[in-house]
């Protein structure tokens, strides 16, 4: 509990204080955002507005993870102690903020609003994914728990949705499937509720948030543990270390949102958006609970399904629309929402979808008990 209560501070204090210079560096850099020309016209006034904050809430959380384990190893005399679960969904989130980073670089190299090519994005996000999933079922620890599982999961693990059914191979390959499905939908999630000033990061925190919770609940009721009710105990590697990630998480959003609540002073990019969305899909994965991210983190899901639905009936109307413009927000806006408006009442949708989540998840807990 101390490594999450010193590295969520760790993280906010890096990024709150750091986001400063940040800003100043790309100011003087000149790199700055570029916007659509059919978006929104209150939109043209972010054109120059510095990007990529994202970088540094990937970075401040890469090192308040590691400082925070080093100064709680230390104090404590039993050294650094990183977690196999941990360092995956480090690796996770900073391999998608790194596809961002790219992303970002050639939108601002080329100075025109589209970077990576649409393949070119999800060949390098599948990438990262494959080897996550490989890794994640590998390092058993003392009781033979690897970071991921072969059972799908919505509360917990299912037994009967089993992907090694026809042995292993197969259920590896089954499982990458699965898990790059989840990270890249995630990932682009997040992505696409990027746009407005606070919304992506406010969404972000409130789903940061509910895994928090979820990896406290999971840790104090981990089977084996000596505090568990043995009939609802779980069985998930590692649930601390994921919580005190999440409460980085937290903390470093905090931080920007500081510099990026209207009228936003930098925006994270892709770099950002990337990043968030694949440290989400890891949680997910990595709680097991995969099944119940959807639920969690319903605004994310309302708004991709939202371009989907877009796309599909444009294509198949002949150029109909659905929504004035996609994603969600941007047609609540082009509505007459003021951009703060639109921002606080998906905010509220965003913590409505975390609140059932969470109900789903503790009346699990309850039924088992019964």
């Amino acid at each position: 509990m101390i490594t999450l209560l010193i590295g969520g501070a760790l993280a906010l204090l890096i990024t709150i204080v750091g986001m400063k210079f940040f800003i100043a560096f790309l100011v003087k850099k000149s790199y700055g955002q570029f916007v659509r020309d059919d978006g929104p016209q209150e939109h043209h006034t972010k054109r120059g507005t510095p990007t990529m904050g994202g970088a540094l809430i990937v970075g401040s959380v890469v090192v308040s993870y590691f400082l925070s384990h080093a100064l709680v190893g230390a104090i404590r005399g039993t050294g650094f102690h990183p977690t196999a679960s941990g360092m995956l969904l480090l690796f996770l989130m900073a391999g998608m903020g790194f596809v961002g980073f790219i992303d970002d670089a050639k939108k601002i190299t080329n100075q025109r609003s589209l970077g990576l090519s649409p393949m070119g994005k999800i060949l390098l996000q599948t990438g990262i994914g494959v080897v996550f999933a490989v890794l994640a079922l590998q390092f058993p620890n003392e009781r033979g728990l690897t970071p991921a599982s072969f059972l799908i999961s919505f509360q917990r693990d299912i037994p009967v949705l089993n992907l090694a059914f026809a042995g292993t191979v197969l259920g590896t390959i089954l499982f990458v499937i699965w898990s790059n499905l989840i990270v890249t939908a995630a990932s682009n999630g997040v992505n696409l509720t990027d746009g407005l000033d606070g919304l992506a990061g406010g969404a972000a925190i409130m789903v940061f948030t509910a895994y928090l919770l979820i990896g406290i609940w999971q840790s104090n009721q981990a089977c084996g543990g000596g505090r568990e009710i043995a009939a609802a105990c779980y069985t998930t590697r590692d649930p601390m270390d994921l919580a005190a990630i999440a409460a980085m998480l937290c903390g470093s959003l905090v931080g920007f949102l500081w510099w990026n609540a209207s009228p936003a002073k930098i925006f994270m990019g892709d770099t950002g958006s990337l990043a968030l969305g694949g440290a989400v899909a890891g949680f997910a994965i990595l709680s097991r609970t995969e099944l119940l991210l959807p639920i969690i983190a319903g605004l994310f899901v309302l708004i991709t399904l939202s371009v989907i639905l877009q796309v599909g009936y444009f294509k198949l109307s002949g150029g109909k629309r659905i929504f004035k413009m996609a994603p969600l927000q941007h047609h609540f806006e082009l509505l007459g929402w003021a951009e703060v408006t639109v921002v606080i009442r998906f905010w509220i949708l965003a913590g409505l979808f975390v609140a059932v989540g969470l109900g789903i998840f503790y009346f699990d807990w309850v039924v088992k008990l019964s």
